[in-house]
């Protein structure tokens, strides 16, 4: 009696999360889209205030004191100004990235990453659209910049987007997070290791 009701149980668990599993992923893959959507009008819509606003690489204009300012430059390089000579190598990369995090998007089971993609891609995405559209042609195109970091550096919106995304990726990776929504530790393995695990590994 016990071994035909046992078949169906499994059967019933294996079915059951795979159900809503579609449903769910799509409103996922929806609200990263969204939240991308979003990053991106914020940014382009900043960058566009910014140029008609602010004086090229005029003295900052402070906000909270010293710490930070405004003040519009045009960055042909990444953070910090770096690999300002190489443009065109930073547009394939952001385009290499944005790729992966667009096909990223469709195994999505977690809302955390949901988060962090959307963030990421539109920060991305909106850094390349400087990068292909902006002069001094395409693919060389320098970034508006505008936010300044008590004289450290200037950013703009798309680095914010893309700071705080990183940052939660690397919370969900340490929390053991994976894309799908499940937590990925060794603690099944461990279990295994245990001496009822052993006696039914071979088995």
């Amino acid at each position: 009696m016990s071994t035909p009701a046992e078949p169906s149980a499994v059967a019933g668990d294996e079915t059951s999360p795979a159900t809503p599993a579609p449903s769910g992923s799509r409103v996922l893959v929806a609200w990263t889209g969204v939240l991308a959507a979003l990053v991106l009008a914020a940014d382009q819509l900043t960058k566009w205030w910014a140029e008609s606003a602010l004086t090229v690489n005029a003295e900052p204009i402070p906000l909270v004191g010293d710490l930070l300012g405004l003040r519009l430059i045009y960055n042909p390089g990444a953070a910090l100004s770096i690999a300002s000579g190489y443009t065109w190598i930073l547009t394939i990369v952001v385009t290499v990235v944005v790729i992966f995090i667009v096909r990223a998007i469709g195994r999505l089971g977690s809302r955390g990453w949901a988060v962090a993609l959307g963030l990421l891609l539109g920060g991305a995405v909106g850094n390349l659209i400087d990068r292909l559209a902006r002069e001094p042609g395409f693919a060389r195109g320098h970034v508006v910049d505008f936010i300044d970091y008590a004289g450290f550096f200037v950013g703009n919106v798309a680095d914010i987007a893309v700071v705080a995304a990183a940052v939660l990726i690397a919370l969900l990776s340490l929390r053991g997070i994976g894309l799908d929504g499940k937590r990925h530790t060794g603690d099944e393995r461990d279990e295994s290791a245990k001496p009822d695990g052993d006696a039914s590994e071979p088995a």
